[in-house]
C-alpha cells in the first residue's frame, strides 16, 4: 500500500460535535500507538507521534520509525526527537511521556544485538539509554516493567519486534526471561517472574508446561504497589502468517511490585483490552467463568467483580477513564462492524448514556496486522479525545474536544 491513495474520506460526525483536527500531515503514515500511554504532556501542549513512509506490510528489520513531537499550538509543527528500529504497527515502540515529567519521553530500540529504550529531554535535546525494553511505566515515574519483544514477536507476530531473532525459540518457556523491572534513573533490572515459573502454575486444575509461553499487555497500578500483565500460551508453533491468526489461551496475572504475592485475576481464558481504574480494581473485557461477555470490573486478589456498561458497551474496545471526571465518563471504540466503520464513544457510567463521538471507516486494506485501531486515549486534563484513523485514507492522527461533555 503506497502513500497517497485517492479515496473519498468517511465518517459519521458526532451529534453536536465538529469534524476531528487532523494533527499530522498525510505526507506519511502516522500514529501514535496504544491507548494506555501519555501521548500528550502534563501541560496539553505537545504531542508525540511517529511516522514511516509505507503502509501495508510488516516492518523489516532496517525500517526506521521517526519519533516526533507535535506543537499543538504552532500549527501543529512536527519536530523529530530520534528514530527507532524496534516498533510494531499496533503498539508503535512504547512511545509516552513519563508520568510527572513535562520534558522526557521514552520509547524502545535496537542497538546492536539488543533491544534498548531511549529517555529524550524535549527541551535540552539530551537523550540516555537504559539496557532494557520497557512496555508500561509505573505513575510514580520511577521504574518501568518489561518482557521479552522478540518472543512475543515469535508467538504473536505484528506486537513484537522483527530483527532479533528469540534466542528462546526451541525453548517453551524459558526460565530466563519474563517480567523485567527496569529502574528509569540507573537502568538497573531484575527479573521478577520467568516464564518458566508462570508455565508451572496449573491452569483451572490443569498442566498446561508442556505448551509455547510469553508474557504479553503488562500495565502498573496507579499507586505502582501492583503489577498486571497477561500470561499466554498456544499448543504448537506455526508459520508466522498462520500464528497471526490463530488462537491462545490467556489468563490475567497480578502481583506485587516486588514480584511477590501472585494472584490469577481472571482464569476464563477471555482477557483482553483492560486498565487499572484505582488501587484495587481493574476495568476489562473479558467473559468471566459462568458470566456473560462483557466490561467487568475485577477486585484485585479477591473474587468480587460486576459488569460495567452491559446495556451499552456490548462488544470488545479500547477502553480508559476520562481523566479529572472522577471515574464517572470512559472512553471507548469498537472494532470495524461488517460495513468496516469503528465507532468512538464516551460512556457515562451514573447514567448509563453513550454519547457516540463519531464513526470512522477503516478502508479494506488495513487488515490483519497493519489495521488501525482508533485506540482513544485522553489528554492528561481529560479534555481532548485523541486517536489513530484511516479515514481519510492513509493512517493519521486526530482529536476531538470534549470538554462540554464531561465537564473538564
Amino acid at each position: 500500500m503506497g502513500m497517497g491513495l485517492a479515496f473519498t474520506p468517511t465518517w459519521v460526525q458526532g451529534q453536536g460535535l465538529p469534524a476531528p483536527t487532523r494533527i499530522t500531515d498525510m505526507a506519511a503514515a502516522c500514529w501514535f500507538g496504544y491507548y494506555d500511554k501519555f501521548q500528550v504532556d502534563p501541560t496539553g501542549r505537545y504531542a508525540l507521534g511517529c511516522r514511516v513512509g509505507f503502509e501495508g506490510r510488516s516492518p523489516s528489520p532496517s525500517d526506521e520509525l521517526e519519533i516526533g513531537i507535535i506543537d499543538l499550538e504552532d500549527k501543529n509543527t512536527w519536530r523529530k526527537l530520534g528514530n527507532s528500529k524496534a516498533w510494531g504497527w499496533q503498539q508503535s515502540c512504547m512511545l509516552q511521556w513519563i508520568p510527572g515529567s513535562a520534558t522526557e519521553v521514552i520509547w524502545n530500540d535496537r542497538e546492536g544485538e539488543n533491544h534498548v529504550s531511549r529517555i529524550a529531554n524535549i527541551v535540552t535535546g539530551g537523550q540516555r539509554v537504559l539496557p532494557m525494553p520497557v512496555y508500561a511505566l509505573a505513575p510514580n515515574g520511577k521504574f518501568a516493567i518489561g518482557t521479552a519483544f522478540n518472543r512475543i514477536q515469535n508467538l504473536r507476530p505484528g506486537y513484537g519486534y522483527v530483527g532479533l531473532p528469540d534466542p528462546y525459540q526451541s525453548t517453551k518457556a524459558p526460565r530466563e526471561i519474563g517480567l523485567t523491572k527496569i529502574d528509569l534513573q540507573s537502568g538497573h533490572h531484575e527479573l521478577l517472574i520467568s516464564i518458566a515459573e508462570m508455565a508451572q502454575l496449573p491452569h483451572l486444575g490443569e498442566d498446561v508446561s508442556n505448551n509455547w509461553h510469553w508474557f504479553n499487555h503488562l500495565l502498573v497500578s496507579p499507586d505502582s504497589k501492583r503489577l498486571l500483565f497477561l500470561h499466554r500460551w498456544r499448543p504448537e508453533l506455526l508459520e508466522p502468517q498462520v500464528m497471526a491468526r490463530t488462537g491462545f489461551v490467556t489468563r490475567m496475572i497480578t502481583l506485587d511490585s516486588d514480584g511477590k504475592n501472585l494472584f490469577v485475576a481472571d482464569p476464563s481464558g477471555y482477557s483482553s483490552h483492560f486498565v487499572w481504574k484505582d488501587p484495587k480494581h481493574i476495568f476489562a473485557w473479558t467473559k468471566p467463568i459462568g458470566r456473560d461477555a462483557g466490561f467487568w470490573l475485577l477486585e484485585d486478589q479477591s473474587d468480587n467483580m460486576h459488569p460495567v456498561g452491559e446495556e451499552t458497551m456490548t462488544s470488545n474496545g479500547h477502553n480508559t477513564y476520562v481523566p479529572n471526571t472522577n471515574d464517572e465518563w470512559v472512553l471507548n471504540d469498537t472494532y470495524p462492524n461488517k460495513d468496516r466503520d469503528i465507532t468512538l464513544y464516551l460512556y457515562h457510567i451514573p447514567t448509563k448514556r453513550q454519547v457516540i463521538l463519531g464513526k470512522f471507516h477503516s478502508p479494506e486494506p488495513f487488515f490483519g496486522e497493519w489495521r488501525c485501531d482508533l485506540h482513544p486515549r485522553c489528554d492528561q486534563a481529560g479534555q481532548r479525545v485523541f486517536f489513530d484513523s484511516t479515514h481519510e485514507g492513509t493512517r493519521q492522527m486526530y482529536y476531538l474536544d470534549i470538554r462540554h461533555l464531561v465537564g473538564t
